[in-house]
C-alpha cells in the first residue's frame, strides 16, 4: 500500500492519505523474469528421437508389378473378388487364386477391402476377421467419397 503526499485541490487539511491501488511494478518484473526463463528453457525441453530408417531403394525395373486384389462387400451381404462372387467360407482360397493360383506366398501380397456405405459393421468385420485368421495381414481399406 502506498500513500499520497498531497491531497486533491479543494480539500484543505488533508495532506497525507492512503492509496489503495496495487503497485504493479514488482508484478511486471517477476513476469519478465519468468518469460526469459521459459524462453531459455523451451529449446532445451525438445527431445530428439533417433530413427534408423532403411535406405530407399527403387524397385527393379524388370520386375513385374502385380495388380492388387480388391474385395468388395455389397449392402446385400454379397462378397466379390474383382468381378467374381464368393462366400465367406471360400474367401481365403479365392483370394489366393486371384493373386496367382497356388502360390505359397499369396498371403504376403496386399489385399484391398472396400464396402458400400450401407454395409452392416458385422458383415464387414466378418470379412476382416476371416482374412486375418487365414494369414492375410497386409489388408488395406478403401473409402469412396459419397456425393
Amino acid at each position: 500500500m502506498g500513500t499520497k503526499l498531497a491531497g486533491p485541490k479543494g480539500q484543505g487539511g488533508k495532506t497525507i492519505s492512503q492509496n489503495a491501488d496495487i503497485n504493479v511494478t514488482p508484478f511486471v518484473d517477476i513476469m519478465l523474469v519468468l518469460l526469459i526463463i521459459f524462453m531459455v528453457a523451451a529449446p532445451l525441453a525438445t527431445v530428439s528421437i533417433r530413427l534408423d530408417l532403411p535406405p530407399a531403394t527403387p524397385p527393379d525395373p524388370n520386375a513385374e508389378q502385380k495388380d492388387p486384389v480388391y474385395i468388395t462387400i455389397q449392402d446385400t451381404g454379397s462378397i466379390f473378388i474383382a468381378e467374381k462372387q464368393t462366400t465367406i467360407e471360400t474367401l481365403a482360397a479365392d483370394v489366393c487364386a486371384a493373386l496367382g493360383g497356388g502360390n505359397p506366398g499369396c498371403k504376403e501380397e496386399r489385399v484391398f477391402v472396400r464396402a458400400q456405405p450401407e454395409v452392416k459393421y458385422n458383415a464387414f468385420m466378418e470379412v476382416m476377421n476371416d482374412l486375418q485368421s487365414n494369414g492375410f495381414y497386409k489388408v488395406g481399406l478403401l473409402n469412396e467419397d459419397i456425393e
